[in-house]
This record gives structure tokens, sequence and C-alpha cells, in this order.
């Protein structure tokens, strides 16, 4: 990739180094990290060397009546002012300066607009609109008067005006499959799809021998993961805190026909606590959890990864599939997962490009003589 902000961004810190020696660089950091697992080779799954983001955000600059996009600089207190971004894939892209040049223009548009964050799909793209003054119906007028081909939102605290809807219809493919997506503003999705269309097929193709019936999955999002893995298993108990992802998730898992899965607006400690009996959540609305028999927890935390309770949890799992976003939370919580489960396999997922960023993905099976 070539990026006239290299050097000056603070996105991009691997700049200086090719796609190959980027892989070198990150794969020897894991090895150092995870050394002490015995873990000699990784399996690797590349991305696209440029647009390969379907998500992006950008600081909003003014001076006078112009403004620019822009990004926190290389250097500490340093900003970077963006004209394009070819990370970004070629919808946001293309939609960035068009955009900005149509904002930069209406002063109702522009005045307070602190922040623009893109998410994109094959076939639309949604621009959200943030503000630092209260939202009216002067700016909702202005902004339906947009010709550009986006679905534009204006948000300000407290306040939310969605002009042309609040999602986009996104599709992943996958093992010779299709599966398909509502991708809701304000609900976390997968940053780069082709690399998420690998994890997805690496999950299936690592799991397809093993012996299986039910799937719990921790932080299920809108259900990325959940809706493919669903096939594999007779049925699927999927929890998720935000209220918002749930409602995406539910919504997808009927865009795709899928049946056997029930959700649950639980956090992986209250889902621990029911099931351990300690204690009930009406949020379960009568859903039988003691029906299950689960042979698998797939879990997708967050950077802090697992608490205590959260990691003693699934080690009375068989099988528990652990994809990764922070390679340091990862490493402590297999030193406890590794006391009563073997590491089967290890792929590193390069979602980030140009970054020191690595996603990680950790199938552990249980010890035999933990069975």
């Amino acid at each position: 990739m070539i990026c006239e902000n290299f050097g000056k961004c603070g996105s991009c810190t691997l700049y200086e180094l090719d796609y190959e020696e980027q892989k070198k660089f990150k794969i020897d950091y894991m090895r150092d990290l995870f050394g002490s697992f015995g873990i000699e080779n990784f399996e690797w799954f590349s991305s696209k060397k440029s647009h390969y983001r379907s998500r992006a955000e950008f600081m909003i600059y003014h001076d006078g009546d112009a403004i620019s996009y822009a990004m926190h600089g290389l250097h500490e207190k340093s900003r970077a002012l963006i004209a394009e971004c070819p990370k970004t894939d070629e919808k946001i892209y293309d939609l960035m300066p068009k955009l900005l040049a149509y904002i930069e223009k209406n002063e109702i548009l522009r005045k307070n607009l602190f922040g623009v964050e893109f998410l994109s799909s094959h076939d639309e793209t949604l621009a959200v609109l943030l503000y630092h003054k209260k939202l009216d119906s002067f700016w909702q007028s202005a902004a339906e008067e947009c010709v550009l081909d986006v679905k534009l939102i204006g948000r300000s605290k407290n306040v939310k005006i969605s002009v042309n809807g609040d999602f986009v219809k996104e599709y992943l493919d996958t093992n010779g499959e299709r599966y398909f997506y509502n991708l809701h503003e304000g609900s976390f999705s997968q940053p780069n799809r082709g690399v998420n269309e690998q994890i997805i097929g690496w999950i299936l193709d690592r799991i397809f021998a093993a012996k299986r019936a039910d799937l719990l999955e921790l932080y299920c999002g809108h259900g990325n993961f959940t809706i493919p893995l669903a096939s594999l298993f007779q049925k699927v108990l999927a929890t998720e805190i935000s209220k918002t992802s749930i409602n995406a998730a539910k919504q997808n898992a009927a865009l795709n026909g899928v049946q056997n899965i029930e959700f649950a607006r639980l956090s992986a400690e209250e889902l621990t606590c029911a099931l351990g009996r300690v204690r009930e959540f009406k949020r379960l609305g009568g859903m039988d959890i003691f029906a299950y028999d689960f042979t698998h927890a797939l879990i997708d935390p967050p950077r802090a990864g697992l608490d205590n309770i959260s990691r003693e949890f699934v080690k009375g799992f068989a099988n528990i599939i652990y994809i990764s976003c922070n390679p340091q939370t990862l490493e402590r919580d297999l030193k406890e997962l590794v006391k009563t489960h073997e590491i089967a396999h290890f792929a590193l997922f390069d979602q980030f490009p140009y970054t020191r960023h690595i996603e990680s993905g950790v199938i552990l099976r249980r010890m035999s003589s933990n069975k």
C-alpha cells in the first residue's frame, strides 16, 4: 500500500516494512510471547494490502470555513490531516472526499462537527456525523437534501437522527456458503471483511471433525460467528450484553433462516452466574438454559480478555474456541486454560496490516486426564 500519510498518521505504525516484513515481525513477536506454550508454528491468514477496512473513524479539523479529516499523529500530541486513506475499502475511499466537500459547503452540516464514522458493505455505505451541538429539525432537513449515495446519521448528546436508515446490508462468503447480515450503526462488526471470512472458515474447518452437540457463545455481537456455526450444532445459546447487538443478531438469524439459536442479553459474568444457579435473570424470559448439552464454547472477548470467573467457567467445556484481539490478555488467559486443556490449533489473522495489532484464534481441547 502506498499512502501519503505514512510517517505522519499514527494509525499505521509499521509503514516502513513491506508486507512480508510485517508478517515476519508479527510472527516473531507471537513466537516470543507464546514460546512457553511450545508453539513453533502458527497458521497465518493474510489480508488485502489496501482497501481492507469496512469501518473507519476520523476526526474533523476546522480552519475557518474549511474542514479536513484528521487522525492522531505518529508523534505524541500531533495531528495528521488526511486527504485520503487507502486502507479504507473502495466505497468509503470514494465517498470520503465527496462527503467532506458537501459538508463544507453547508454551514448547518459543518458547524460543530467533530468526527465522522464510516461503515460499508459490498453495496452500501453509512456515515455517522458527530456533533458538539444538539441536532434539530434544521440539521435533519439539511441532511435529507444530501444527494450522495450514502446513509446519513447525525449524533449529538442524547440525540440520534437517521436520515435514510441506520444499517447496511452485508453478506459474507465462506466455505461455499453465503451468509447475510444487517450491520447496524453502534453495533460492533469486524473491520476487515476478507479476513473475517477467513476466520469463520478456519473455525468451521477446524471443528468439523470434532464430536459436537450444542454450542455456547459468549460475546456474540450481531451473530457474525453464531450464524455460520449453527449448522454444525444441534442447538446454540448465544449471549451478548448489548441490546442493539442482540436485536441485530435475532434479525440476522431470521435473514438466514436459522432456527436453532437462542439469544440472551447477558454478560459473560451474568451467564456464568445463571448456569451456576447463583442467580436468576428475568432477561432469560423463561429460557431453559439447563437443557443444553454443551460440547463447545466460543469466546470473542474485548481487549481485556476474560475475567477470572468466566475463565474458570469455560474450563468446564470439552472444546474452547477463543478468538482474541489482544495477544497480551490471550497469553494471560491461556496460562490458566492449558492447565486443563491442550492447544490443538493456533492461527494468526492479519486484520490490521501496517499496524502491530494481531487477531488470533486458538482451539483448545480438554486433556484426557481432566475428563
